[in-house]
């Protein structure tokens, strides 16, 4: 097991919350950046890449990349069932998250459609970075929301 460095990934979403990395593609106007730029975080953090094609999270070009890199609901799946290499995570209240979790957001009826990292927690407020809607520590509670899910990283599986 690896522990999961949250200083390195609040460090990049703070540097890339507003601008975009040219090392990845921008997803935005072709199902939205946000979970694109949430596994850019998780892996500035210290994660590893899983290249199994289809329960993996690897990014190696934008034809080339698992589902669970790019999509809300496939980074939950990948983030709660892993077994692999890659994250141990769990779901938590979001009054007991840290820096470096990860907050998905439901803002329709149907699913979960965006994923936020949390970058600042000052007097019980969490702020988070995000992209799609390009954000640099927003506060949480400036969201509209159904739903919020706390994800917990609790480690890096590296076998």
């Amino acid at each position: 097991m690896l522990e999961y460095n949250r200083e390195k990934a609040v460090e990049y979403a703070k540097k890339y919350a507003l601008k975009y990395n040219p090392a990845y593609f921008h997803f935005d106007g072709i199902g939205g950046d946000c979970t694109n730029f949430i596994s850019q975080c998780l892996l500035a953090g210290g994660g590893k890449m899983n290249y199994d094609k289809y329960y993996g999270w690897f990014y190696i070009d934008k034809n080339n990349r698992s589902p669970s890199w790019s999509s809300v609901k496939y980074l939950q799946r990948f983030l709660l069932s892993n077994l692999s290499p890659g994250f141990k995570t769990k779901v938590m209240p979001i009054d007991k998250l840290q820096l470096g979790d990860i907050i998905q957001i439901r803002q329709n009826p149907d699913t979960f459609n965006h994923t936020v990292i949390i970058t600042k927690i000052t007097n019980r407020e969490i702020y988070v970075c995000a992209h799609s809607y390009d954000a640099l520590d927003k506060p949480l509670s400036s969201y509209n929301y159904l739903e919020l899910k706390g994800l917990h990283i609790v480690d890096i599986n590296i076998k």
